[in-house]
């Protein structure tokens, strides 16, 4: 199926861009999102007309994402958990963990926004994270996991 970006989107092109991808795709992701409209003469003439309006409110979302991740950049976070002697947590430590604890620190960040490439921390120690607030503004954070070791 073609279609016409709204907005830019990661590893398929820029706003404009005319693609084509897979059918459920664009109609179960894309185009319920406003991500992309399918092709017709219609559609890219709103969109031709609709540009500059669309290019100011991409410019504002990512104006607010950077001002976010300046917010957000070398902060540390401190999660505790319970632990083993040996340093290993009863459990582990998700995403869902560090948006509580960045809440608690007064920062909104959605959970798949966190980037976790070795998956749940399991271990006592500190992680760099990279939590992506845009497709162009990432947020480098560190993850403080300690230990409460039971007796």
């Amino acid at each position: 199926m073609q279609i016409i970006l709204m907005e830019k989107v990661v590893n398929l092109g820029l706003m404009g861009d005319v693609v084509k991808v897979k059918n459920g795709y664009a109609r179960n992701f894309l185009i319920p999102q406003g991500k992309a409209k399918r092709v017709t003469e219609a559609a890219v003439a709103e969109f031709q007309a609709k540009r500059a309006e669309l290019e100011k409110v991409q410019a504002e979302i990512l104006a607010a994402a950077q001002a976010h991740a300046a917010k957000l950049n070398g902060l540390m976070v401190q999660i505790s958990q319970k632990s083993g002697i040996d340093g290993k947590l009863f459990g582990s430590v998700t995403n869902v963990d560090i948006v509580d604890a960045l809440k608690l620190q007064g920062l909104e960040v959605d959970k798949s926004m966190i980037r976790m490439p070795q998956g749940p921390l399991k271990q006592v120690g500190d992680y760099p994270l990279v939590v992506a607030l845009h497709s162009d503004v990432l947020a480098h954070i560190t993850i403080s996991v300690l230990g409460e070791t039971t007796s």
